[in-house]
């Protein structure tokens, strides 16, 4: 029986970061503490919004927690700093033992058992972060679906959690992921260039019953592949937007 206290918060409370951990050059995992006996209450999908101020601004973005749902004493927030990303700066500007404001979670885009036996995930850079958890939760669980993966990103260098990926490919036959770079280097044997309708085609599940499609990205990535599924016969209602 599962007995964990389950935290959701609609005003921002303070977490303690206890553990960074690098994944690409301005990719970080971080970890924050909850009570041992406490998980936050969220399904695969669901997100948080991180607080803070600058500049006399109040300022809130939405981060979804890559740590799998249910885990107790801690969550995860792996989070790509960008240059014009005044949250995403915050946060890589934070130590060990410095606090983080943050409220929800919230419901998102999310995964709930029993909801498709074949899935597709359509990510473009950091529009994985939402999936992370999904596809740990679905594997972890051992649930009865086959997993579909295309990650787009600018270079190989830009890849999150690529060792992951990797181990995922050798560990569960129902897990396969196709990999689309901008700049793909010298002998780079997967996609190049943009996630075009016959990638789509070629390694996501066919449109039918049992099948839906986890979209995130960039919004004009999002925008224009919203409509590309459409045109391939992916339902609007089997498209999901974490």
């Amino acid at each position: 029986m599962d007995t964990a206290v389950r935290i959701k918060t609609k005003a921002p409370v303070p977490y303690t970061l206890t553990a960074i951990e690098p994944d690409t050059h301005d990719t970080k995992t971080f970890r924050f503490d909850l009570p041992p006996d406490a998980t936050l209450d969220m399904l695969p999908g669901d997100f948080l919004y991180v607080h803070t101020t600058i500049d006399g601004k109040s300022i809130k973005r939405a981060y979804t927690p890559s740590s799998l749902p249910g885990s107790t004493g801690f969550f995860d927030l792996t989070v790509k700093r960008y240059e014009s990303g005044v949250v995403s700066k915050y946060l890589h500007e934070q130590h060990i033992g410095d606090s983080v404001l943050m409220s929800g979670p919230n419901p998102g885009g999310h995964w709930v058992d029993g909801m498709a036996t074949r899935v597709g995930f359509v990510a473009g850079g950091t529009g994985i972060t939402p999936m992370i958890s999904i596809i740990r939760w679905i594997l972890m669980k051992q649930i009865d679906a086959e997993l579909f993966l295309i990650f787009a990103n600018k270079t190989e260098t830009d890849i999150i959690r690529r060792h992951e990926w990797e181990q995922y490919l050798r560990d569960y036959p129902s897990f396969h992921c196709h990999h689309v770079l901008e700049q793909p280097p010298a002998g780079w044997a997967q996609g190049a260039g943009r996630v075009t309708p016959d990638v789509l085609r070629r390694h996501l599940p066919p449109p039918g019953p049992g099948t839906c499609v986890f979209l995130c990205g960039p919004p004009p990535m999002v925008d224009a592949l919203e409509g590309t599924l459409r045109a391939l016969g992916y339902p609007e209602e089997t498209v999901i937007l974490p």
